[in-house]
C-alpha cells in the first residue's frame, strides 16, 4: 500500500477551530468530493476578499493563480466551475 506525503504546508485554520478527522467507512469519491468543495470554498473565500464578486470575472487562469497565491495547489477545471458556482449562488 503507497503512503502519501504532504507536499505543501497545512492550511491555516483560525486558532479556536479544532479539526475533527474524516468518517470513516465512506467509499473514495465521498472524501474526493468532500475535498474539493474545501477547496472550492478557500479559493472563493480568497477571490471575494481580492475583490472578484462577479463569477465571469472569476476565469481559469485567474483562479489557478489565487491557489498559487495562497498556497493551495492548482484547481482542476472541474473545482473552477465550482468556485464560479460558489460566487454566484452566494449573491
Amino acid at each position: 500500500m503507497a503512503v502519501a506525503t504532504i507536499t505543501t504546508k497545512p492550511f491555516e485554520t483560525h486558532p479556536h477551530i479544532t479539526r475533527r478527522p474524516l468518517p470513516a467507512g465512506r467509499p473514495r469519491e465521498w472524501y474526493e468530493t468532500h475535498n474539493r468543495r474545501l477547496k472550492a470554498m478557500r479559493l472563493a473565500i480568497a477571490l471575494l476578499d481580492s475583490g472578484v464578486y462577479d463569477p465571469a470575472r472569476a476565469h481559469n487562469r485567474r483562479i489557478r493563480s489565487t491557489a498559487a497565491r495562497v498556497g493551495i495547489h492548482p484547481p482542476s477545471d472541474t473545482t473552477c466551475r465550482m468556485v464560479r458556482a460558489l460566487i454566484k449562488y452566494g449573491r
